[in-house]
């Protein structure tokens, strides 16, 4: 149940060289540059001279690297990597009141999650991203896409002991994140992102997410871009669900895959706009444009070209930055040559898609 899919069009270049446009775009997250993380580490020692102010600087000079790396690979829309961001969960629960934190817990091998607890009611206080955004949008010159950590996850994520219920912590949370959208929006964001990969793992409470939508984009107008990212698992499950959710985009992760699942979304049609994920993070090799190219065509056995943006499966900080990089430019490469073959009358639309491997 898309908002309003016209939105789209407001992310095309000037001068765009093909009429077919395939929107580019990442998920969010964006390798840090080692220089950043040593300057973390430096913030942090009570022994080192470097500043909060310090760290701060660090922090813009990483989003303007990281801006213009984007630009640099033909990316229709940019983040700023989430450079100042830590962790997911983590970096809004700090400007939550109602959080707290009691130290890291142990989630798996060796690896500690910093999970907050909810002992009180959540409220909003002041803008979590706004300072962030407009930072970024006077350092791009293209369009920037804001991405939020959703509610559903903020909770799931989270020891809930002020609320009955995990879902009544979701929809108090669902509220705030209305109120920072309409922050947002106020300050000229035109493009947000609710990420929620908790919905992978628990996918009978799509919804619990679907009520959490309906919250988040109360009152925003339709010009404004919204879509949904929810990481790998079986989207079945919730299909054709989220068909009623209220978005203009549902950001899919099928390339790690090999597209097994993209069938799933094609009985009954599909009605949001595709973010189809054409590069795989979990692995380093980086696809040549021939076989991106071929992945896009898996999203066109869902929705025509009109509706289909090209992504990464997720956020790629895990991989080194110049495979992120060169992924990111292939990417690009690649939609736009499906775009001139669209423009040329060589792909048949009609056709199958054969599957991938």
């Amino acid at each position: 149940m898309s908002r309003n899919v016209q939105n789209r069009e407001q992310f095309r270049p000037e001068g765009h060289e093909n009429e077919h446009f395939l929107l580019t775009t990442v998920v969010g997250s964006y390798p840090k540059p080692k220089w950043l993380n040593r300057a973390t580490d430096l913030a942090e020692d009570p022994d080192s001279k470097f500043t909060e102010e310090h760290l701060h600087e660090a922090h813009d000079d990483a989003c303007r690297a990281i801006v213009d790396e984007h630009e640099r690979a033909g990316l229709d829309t940019v983040v700023d990597g989430e450079m100042r961001r830590n962790e997911m969960v983590e970096y809004f629960a700090h400007r939550i009141p109602g959080y707290e934190f009691n130290g890291p817990v142990k989630v798996w091998g060796h690896n500690y999650f910093d999970k907050p607890s909810v002992i009180g009611e959540v409220e909003y206080d002041e803008p979590w991203l706004v300072d962030e955004f407009e930072f970024t949008r006077n350092a791009a010159s293209r369009p920037v896409k804001v991405p939020i950590t959703g509610p559903y996850t903020l909770a799931s994520w989270s020891f809930n002991e002020h609320y009955d219920s995990e879902a009544e912590l979701a929809y108090a949370l669902a509220d705030l994140v209305n109120e920072e959208i309409e922050q947002l929006v106020e300050a000229g964001a035109t493009y947000i992102q609710i990420d929620e990969p908790a919905l992978a793992t628990t996918p009978d409470d799509h919804a619990i997410v679907g009520e959490c939508l309906e919250r988040i984009v109360a009152g925003v107008p339709d010009e404004v871009r919204i879509g949904l990212h929810v990481c790998y698992g079986d989207y079945s499950r919730i299909y054709p669900e989220l068909n009623d959710y209220p978005i203009d985009e549902f950001d899919v992760e099928l390339c790690n895959g090999g597209y097994e699942q993209i069938d799933v979304f094609t009985d009954p049609e599909f009605e949001p706009d595709l973010a189809l994920g054409v590069v795989d993070v979990h692995t380093a090799e980086v696809e040549t444009v021939e076989e991106i190219k071929e992945n896009i065509k898996q999203g066109l056995k869902v929705v025509p070209p009109e509706r289909l943006t090209v992504s990464p499966d997720c956020g790629v900080k895990l991989l080194p930055r110049e495979v992120a990089y060169e992924k990111m430019k292939n990417m690009v490469t690649a939609a736009r040559e499906v775009e001139a073959e669209l423009d040329a009358g060589e792909i048949d639309l009609t056709a199958p898609v054969p599957q991938a491997d």
